[in-house]
């Protein structure tokens, strides 16, 4: 014997299950080559994070500026 059907909404498709943000940026990486990484991130050293900084700034402009790029 079953339990009750659950009820159904023509809003279950918008029902959202949570995302683990770090397998998704480990699988852009390894899959399609894109690094997505904060400038903060505490796993890279300072010269790192300068470089991550740096690189943004150089692709898309600074951080309080319009989109450049």
């Amino acid at each position: 014997m079953t339990g009750p059907a659950q009820p159904r909404s023509c809003l279950a498709r918008a029902h959202h299950t949570p995302v683990d943000v770090e397998a998704e940026k480990r699988d852009g990486w390894r899959r399609h080559g894109i690094l997505v990484v904060a400038e903060d991130d505490r796993r890279l050293t300072w010269p790192e994070r300068a470089l991550v900084r740096q690189l943004g700034a150089r692709l898309y402009g600074g951080r309080g500026e319009a989109g450049h790029g």
